[in-house]
């Protein structure tokens, strides 16, 4: 692949910058938004090295330790948009992420892909990112439209309902346009990397099924 020099990767950025002075002249939150940009970076340089010395060691326990680590952020960062101490529903968000992206991590891992050795690392690790990620964005939204529902007035049942209706809006959402609108990030990088497209579809087949049954 090709490496981009980085006076050409500072030229993504001006987009950001552009954004961030719009955040600014609407009067609102501009200094997070720069936090979370910052932090990003850093985050993304930190990970390009653990993701390395991960990938070099291809240990099991070393796996464990990172999913589980991912896991436990993914939690606490889901909990985010609700109002209710963090502390109060962290176990609930952790359950429901194992029992929601765990089990499809293994289907996937160990009767799909069938991975060997089970713990490889260089297809476990991005993988269980994608599954947790899209079950932390899928508690977020369910999360916060469910107490905004019951804040209204909503009875429970209804608000239930409502509140997984909005967790699955940008899930069905990505199934209609994908192939059509866009490209998910996996069959993109495979393509660059000189995949040939059949074989990168049968692992967007896959992705795809991983995603919806995740949340």
């Amino acid at each position: 692949m090709q490496t981009i020099p980085l006076e050409n990767l500072a030229l993504a950025f001006i987009p950001v910058i552009i954004v961030i002075m719009v955040i600014w002249r609407w009067q609102l939150d501009y200094k997070h938004s720069i936090y979370a940009i910052f932090r990003m970076l850093i985050q993304l340089l930190l990970i390009g090295y653990v993701l390395t010395y991960i990938f070099k060691a291809n240990s099991n326990y070393i796996v464990i330790t990172g999913l589980s680590l991912m896991l436990g952020v993914a939690s606490w960062i889901a909990l985010r948009t609700i109002s209710l101490p963090r502390k109060t529903l962290y176990f609930s968000s952790i359950s429901a992420i194992v029992l929601g992206g765990g089990g499809v991590l293994l289907l996937i891992t160990q009767w799909v892909l069938v991975l060997s050795p089970w713990y490889s690392a260089t297809m476990m690790i991005p993988l269980a990112g994608m599954i947790f990620a899209n079950c932390m964005n899928s508690i977020s939204l369910a999360g916060e439209r469910l107490e905004a529902e019951i804040n209204n007035g909503s009875p429970y049942d209804k608000a239930k309902m409502i509140a997984l209706r909005t967790a699955l809006i940008p899930i069905i959402n990505s199934l209609l346009a994908v192939g059509l609108v866009s490209l998910p990030g996996m069959m993109t990088g495979q393509i660059l990397s000189g995949v040939p497209p059949l074989i990168v579809v049968s692992y967007l087949f896959m992705v795809i099924g991983m995603i919806l049954c995740s949340p």
